[in-house]
């Protein structure tokens, strides 16, 4: 079926993205929006708006009955979730389709399956992917954890098997630390995801978070190579690149390959995401979950690939088969993405919604700025603090770095504290500049 119209079910920067993917392809883009996104850039944009609700996200952009009303009302074909909200919520893909219309991702068994981290585990097994040394499947008990770290040793991570943002996690050293925080991580889980079900793995520290872009049609699975996300705060990526640097080419075409097979188990469609860890010292990589939505850092890939990835899933979401080879994916120089946020980090990163007073965006050849923002938008205090991602792309690793710091040195963002004078301190770092990141690697750096 040709998508002629496209229900954007989501806010902020990724909405916006959505929307000029639909312009660019010809197709009718409807925006829904609570009562604060009224005057939002999204809805601005998109050739009509429907009010779905008041702030709260509870009552209006996770309400799945108002989202299908808001589709039926808009007579649309698709419905986009965008990131974060629903995008990985197998019931609203499910209610999507049930309605009539097309979900632009996987359907809900595949979202159901690769959602549960201890499930997808197993899938990767199959697919012959690496997978870090834990338990085969979730917990039942204590007693049963005790047992698996006897065998793995300490230090271990426990994890949430649902869901995903850094939550229901914690890392125990030692036994008595385990015994604690195992209920922790259950209680955060199950309060965050309605699942309190855990898995135990062997921590890998340090370590770098590389992940792999996959693009699929359900026959035929394609990677656009890998994207360094090493660069976290609290398990919350700060900052991406790509390619990954000082990464052995037989480990990229390993983790690459890795990634399309656990595509191919599964049948994947749409546009996607395999994460990995990676172990400098061993080189060795290892399974960590898979994403079945579009991701924050997707520009980094469209930088150097020159693919574009949303428009990608939209046409494969409305029947056509994937066009590009693998042998058509080639990378080309640098990436970098600076994650622009309403945050004060000077202040704990304390979140600092507001009024924009002045907006200059550098221009130039390889600046991209994915945002929300326009001089006079008040920033509501009820959403995620994303502003948007300022994106810089050259010839190589460092060329692109200098051009970061001077295009980051041009941004302007008054009104509210931003994550902007952060960057910049990044972007000189000489440890950054050399490319001694790993995931612990901010905090470190925060605390100094």
């Amino acid at each position: 079926m040709t998508i002629r119209s496209v229900l954007v079910a989501n806010r902020g920067e990724i909405a916006v993205r959505i929307i000029q993917a639909c312009k660019a392809l010809g197709i009718r883009a409807v925006q829904v929006h609570s009562a604060a996104d009224a005057d939002s850039l999204a809805v601005r944009l998109a050739d009509d708006a429907i009010e779905i609700g008041p702030p709260p996200a509870a009552k209006s952009y996770l309400n799945i009955d108002a989202l299908l009303e808001a589709a039926h009302a808009a007579g649309v074909d698709a419905v986009h979730p965008g990131y974060g909200f629903l995008a990985e919520n197998a019931d609203f893909a499910d209610a999507v389709a049930a309605g009539g219309f097309i979900f632009v991702g996987p359907d809900g068994d595949s979202i159901r399956l690769l959602g549960d981290k201890v499930a997808a585990r197993q899938v990767a097994v199959r697919a012959g992917v690496p997978t870090v040394p834990g338990s085969d499947g979730r917990v039942e008990n204590f007693d049963e954890a005790r047992d698996i770290v006897a065998t793995i040793g300490f230090p271990v991570m426990i994890k949430a098997a649902a869901g995903g943002g850094g939550r229901g996690i914690r890392v125990a050293t030692n036994l008595d630390e385990f015994e604690r925080l195992f209920p922790q991580a259950s209680a955060e889980a199950a309060s965050s995801f309605a699942d309190g079900g855990l898995y135990v793995e062997k921590l890998i520290d340090p370590a770098r978070h590389i992940e792999v872009q996959i693009l699929g049609d359900g026959e035929r699975f394609i990677h656009c190579y890998e994207r360094e996300c090493s660069m976290q705060r609290r398990r919350q990526k700060v900052w991406e690149e790509g390619p990954a640097f000082d990464l052995p080419t037989t480990v990229r075409d390993a983790m690459c390959a890795s990634a399309v097979a656990l595509a191919a188990e599964v049948g994947y469609r749409g546009a996607g995401t395999v994460e990995f860890l990676y172990d400098p010292s061993a080189q060795s990589f290892y399974f960590i979950e898979v994403n079945t939505r579009i991701q924050v850092e997707h520009p980094v890939t469209e930088m150097i690939t020159g693919i574009d990835l949303v428009q990608s899933m939209i046409r494969i979401a409305g029947g056509e088969p994937l066009s590009i080879r693998q042998d058509d994916v080639v990378v080309n120089g640098h990436a970098i993405e600076c994650r622009i946020n309403a945050e004060d980090p000077e202040n704990d990163f304390r979140p600092w919604p507001g009024t924009i007073e002045t907006l200059r965006v550098p221009e130039g050849e390889g600046i991209r700025f994915d945002s929300l923002l326009y001089a006079g938008y008040t920033v509501p205090p009820f959403y995620d603090s994303l502003l948007g991602k300022l994106i810089v792309h050259d010839r190589d690793r460092n060329t692109c770095l200098a051009k970061l710091s001077e295009t980051l040195k041009g941004l302007q963002v008054t009104g509210i504290p931003t994550t902007i004078p952060l960057h910049a301190r990044l972007a000189e770092d000489p440890a950054v500049v050399a490319g001694r990141i790993h995931t612990r690697f901010l905090e470190t750096w925060l605390n100094r």
